[in-house]
């Protein structure tokens, strides 16, 4: 039976389900729960659980790990496949395995007992923020995705709009995401979306890109200098951990990171304080990271461009976004987005032709969303007043797929890489921005494939 709580009354009260086999702990824990305003139920099996659950949708659920008749993991499975009530596990034996497998799971929270009373009235008004901004959200989102539209992306295909579903179950969330994806697809973006959605809105959103910061300032560039730590740092200065304090910072091609520098990220992670260069004093760290990497992530692992202790602590959430060659009728959305803020800043009034457009919905873009874009300007410049896009670029209409079939991804990636290069003539610069990627990254893999 739901029992009323002592703030809130009626329709608005928000549900919590208490599952545990202590009686003690299921009373402490209700009363505080009751004086936060939550209508409370209580369990002590699984069996007792999913009899609740079966009854009444409740909006919180709190879920101990180990319970008389199984596995507390295994309800959280079933609730995450039948409903959208938030989970918190709560363990006396927790370890870091249970913590990530219930994270990666959806549970938005885990405790270990005893719980502090403090701490849990902290959870608890988090939720409550978490149902109100899913709501906003889900209100939002149901708004845009009429007109094509999710935050800061474009997308009608029916993967852009898994994208947006992942997105917006993260988004409310303190979950560590890593997105995956080719070059040009838009991964700050996605990023951008889930800071956007989130509780630290209001604070900032910081990118980091490894691939364009040489690797002996990176570590100054993440976690700041003292003055006089080196030769030139005459005054101190805050890396990009402090200056996202209470917001998020997206380390974008974090595989272009040096492997001892991910020790030292991972330390940060794991112990939540920092200790900039020439520095002895720790600093608390506050931030959500969000991670991107135009690798296969489990690939990078196995070539050594990514600590695996360190994948696991960033894949709590992986999203992978998809290349728009598979994003059907996506192309000539986001054409027609480009054309219309080209001619709203020119004061123009452009636009595509038929053929045009067929050639746009045709064309196998290899180089994603950002070479569309940089097509529909280059013809923009071109064009009197409508656009035929009937000279693509060389690189668009030269390099045509591997006909090598049952390459790996990382030889794929290197036939690319050096065909665009002797497409376009030796131009390094060139060949990066028509491949999307940084100069630093280029050389990097250039120098792999020059010692292998």
């Amino acid at each position: 039976m739901w029992r009323t709580g002592l703030i809130q009354t009626g329709a608005d009260m928000l549900r919590a389900l208490l599952i545990d086999d202590d009686d003690d702990f299921l009373q402490g824990v209700g009363n505080v729960a009751t004086q936060e305003g939550f209508e409370v139920a209580r369990a002590n099996s699984l069996r007792e659980a999913r009899e609740q659950l079966a009854s009444s949708t409740p909006d919180l659920v709190l879920l101990d790990l180990a319970l008389p008749d199984g596995d507390g993991i295994v309800l959280l499975r079933e609730i995450r496949g039948a409903c959208a009530a938030d989970v918190i596990m709560v363990s006396g034996v927790a370890t870091l395995v249970s913590a990530i497998e219930a994270l990666r799971l959806g549970a938005i929270d885990y405790l270990t007992k005893p719980v502090d009373a403090q701490r849990l009235r902290s959870v608890l008004a988090h939720v409550q923020s978490l149902r109100s901004l899913k709501e906003e959200v889900g209100t939002l989102r149901d708004e845009l995705r009429k007109h094509g539209r999710f935050s800061r992306l474009t997308g009608f295909s029916r993967k852009m709009q898994q994208v947006y579903d992942l997105v917006t179950r993260v988004a409310p969330t303190d979950a560590t995401v890593l997105i995956s994806g080719e070059s040009g697809t838009g991964k700050e973006l996605v990023a951008q979306a889930i800071h956007e959605h989130s509780n630290r809105r209001r604070r900032p959103f910081l990118p980091i890109d490894f691939g364009a910061i040489p690797d002996n300032l990176i570590e100054s560039e993440l976690f700041g200098h003292e003055r006089g730590s080196f030769t030139g740092a005459s005054q101190l200065r805050r890396g990009c951990f402090e200056r996202a304090a209470g917001g998020t910072l997206f380390l974008d091609e974090i595989t272009e990171m040096p492997i001892e520098m991910q020790v030292k990220l991972l330390r940060v992670i794991e112990s939540g304080f920092l200790v900039r260069v020439g520095g002895e004093q720790p600093v608390p760290v506050n931030v959500r990271l969000i991670a991107a990497t135009n690798r296969v992530p489990k690939d990078a692992v196995l070539a050594g461009k990514l600590r695996e202790d360190l994948y696991y602590r960033l894949n709590v959430f992986p999203i992978l976004l998809p290349p728009l060659s598979e994003r059907d009728g996506d192309a000539l959305l986001l054409a027609d987005e480009f054309l219309a803020s080209l001619n709203a800043t020119e004061g123009t009034s452009k636009r595509l032709s038929a053929a045009a457009r067929a050639r746009i919905a045709a064309a196998p873009w290899r180089g994603n969303v950002r070479e569309l874009k940089n097509e529909i300007m280059r013809a923009f410049i071109l064009s009197e007043s409508v656009l035929e896009m009937d000279d693509l670029s060389a690189a668009q209409r030269d390099l045509p797929a591997s006909k090598n079939t049952g390459l790996s991804l990382e030889e794929s990636e290197r036939e690319l890489i050096l065909a665009t290069l002797d497409r376009c003539a030796g131009d390094k610069k060139r060949a990066a921005e028509v491949l999307g990627i940084s100069l630093k990254t280029l050389y990097n893999r250039l120098n792999l494939y020059a010692g292998s």
